[in-house]
């Protein structure tokens, strides 16, 4: 299946579960979005099953070379674990890797720490849901190379391709200021192509397109 092709696939699967909703949102940075996206509501085991193997489709069709996972606390720890489980899974190149995850709070007991699953070595790449400020792919890429291993990339479910303070949108402004690329199941350009070919949500067409001319990047 071609990129297009799932990502087409993806923002569907988003639609009917409700993640992806059109209508007149407030984003964190006061602006009035036409629409919203919502990964806490994959929230039942055939959903998760499902994202998580979009996240293996766009992973093994970015062709990039990592050794294992990491996801960062909170929404992290779950696609981490369900992704590799649909990387382990998948006849097209998928691969049985191992992964980690970190918690917020130390532990005094027990294994301790923050780190659970398997030791950061190696290339790692980071499973998350969005990138809005790059706060949480940075303390990702010093726990992975404070614990000697390297930062592969990111794979994230959408990028909405939007400007932050400056000219450049969060995901350019990570892939610029920290070497690595940034995979995402879906953009919002997709979105929009989708949109085009949906009767049911057509009219919401001009609003995503008018908020991108004013707010997007290439």
């Amino acid at each position: 299946m071609s990129k297009a092709d799932f990502s087409r696939e993806f923002i569907a699967f988003a639609c009917d579960r409700g993640v992806l909703r059109f209508g007149e949102f407030t984003t964190k940075a006061g602006r009035l979005s036409p629409y919203f996206f919502n990964a806490g509501l994959f929230n039942d085991g055939a959903a998760l099953g499902r994202l998580a193997d979009f996240y293996a489709q766009a992973i093994l069709a970015a062709n990039i070379e990592f050794d294992m996972l990491f996801g960062p606390a909170y929404k992290g720890i779950p696609l981490v674990a369900a992704t590799a489980m649909a990387l382990a899974t998948r006849k097209d190149g998928g691969r049985n890797l191992p992964f980690a995850y970190n918690r917020k709070e130390a532990k005094d007991h027990g294994e301790g720490g923050t780190l659970i699953g398997a030791p950061l070595e190696g290339r790692v790449l980071i499973v998350d849901d969005v990138i809005s400020a790059g706060t949480s792919v940075r303390e990702s890429v010093d726990i992975i190379r404070a614990a000697g291993a390297m930062p592969a990339g990111v794979v994230i479910a959408i990028d909405r391709q939007e400007r932050g303070t400056g000219e450049r949108s969060a995901v350019q402004e990570v892939e610029q200021s920290l070497h690595m690329p940034v995979i995402a199941v879906a953009r919002l350009t997709d979105v929009i192509d989708y949109l085009a070919g949906q009767p049911a949500l057509e009219q919401n067409l001009v609003a995503v397109q008018r908020y991108r001319e004013t707010y997007g990047v290439a």
